[in-house]
């Protein structure tokens, strides 16, 4: 089974779109591309990745899947579309065009109103979405949750990811409301987890065990089957780096089966985004 680095992002500065990428956070304001993150796929043995957006442009979507067409390490692409735009359905069906578009993701952790997603303009485009068998990708932090679930609640047939496990306030442990709003969500079947961005919410330093009871509890309510392992690189480079944390992941899902280990760190992934679109993995 392919090992499939289900999320990890490239940029170029000069784009002049990624409003949030400034000069403070210092080892990751460079240009990043696949020649960079080439040795570390190769060192865990990953054979495909998919590629996701980090800035609110669909410009930025277009370069991503300009990419991906050059690249065939690049079996999928999660994009953006301007979600508030009168003609918003219309963009999902252009950009849908574009075959080896996967997924969408709003970066709803940076949009000002908490019930945004709960908004009824919403439900047309997340419809337009199952038609062009998208997937959800869900960029949310702990307050957005019970909305996340209203929303998943509505739309049974799209597929939903929750990105970076919805983000949990590792650094001060306050996660209590997380974990019991992780074990609703988990209740739904058109939602899965990624197991990714966790290290950048733990305190600098962070260790092993600082992780492991998010881990073990998403394990325990979404079960193997759905979770993806994503790097979140270079963002991951803020603490710890690709290296670190992938070793972290092996080492806190060391105790499950050969069969679902393989499940995370690849097959979900494929079954996931690439099922029906993006560019087929060959099964060994």
């Amino acid at each position: 089974m392919m090992r499939i680095d289900a999320h990890h992002h490239l940029w170029t500065l000069a784009r002049g779109d990624y409003g949030w990428l400034t000069p403070a956070l210092e080892p990751i304001y460079r240009d990043f591309d696949l020649s960079d993150l080439a040795p570390h796929l190769a060192a865990a043995s990953i054979e495909g990745s998919i590629l996701v957006q980090a800035a609110p442009t669909e410009a930025e979507t277009h370069f991503l899947l300009d990419i991906a067409e050059r690249e065939e390490l690049v079996r999928g692409v999660i994009g953006w579309i301007d979600f508030d735009a009168a003609d918003a359905a219309a963009r999902i069906d252009a950009l849908a065009s574009r075959k080896l578009l996967v997924g969408l993701r709003p970066m709803v952790q940076d949009i000002a109103d908490d019930d945004w997603l709960l908004r009824p303009a919403l439900a047309p485009l997340l419809s337009t979405m199952v038609r062009h068998r998208l997937a959800f990708d869900a960029l949310v932090l702990p307050r957005h949750l019970p909305r996340l679930l209203r929303v998943v609640d509505r739309h049974p047939d799209l597929q939903f990811v929750l990105d970076h496990f919805g983000k949990p306030h590792l650094k001060t442990g306050d996660i209590a409301a997380w974990l019991d709003d992780i074990s609703l969500l988990a209740e739904r079947p058109n939602i899965v987890c990624k197991i990714s961005g966790l290290v950048t919410e733990a305190a600098p330093n962070w260790q092993i065990d600082d992780l492991r009871k998010a881990v073990d509890h998403v394990v325990a309510c979404f079960t193997p089957q759905r979770m993806l392992w994503g790097s979140d690189w270079p963002v991951v480079d803020l603490a710890g780096g690709y290296v670190k944390w992938f070793a972290a992941a092996e080492s806190l899902l060391a105790g499950l089966s050969t069969d679902d280990r393989a499940a995370i760190f690849g097959g979900n992934a494929a079954r996931i985004y690439l099922s029906s679109r993006g560019r087929q993995t060959s099964r060994r």
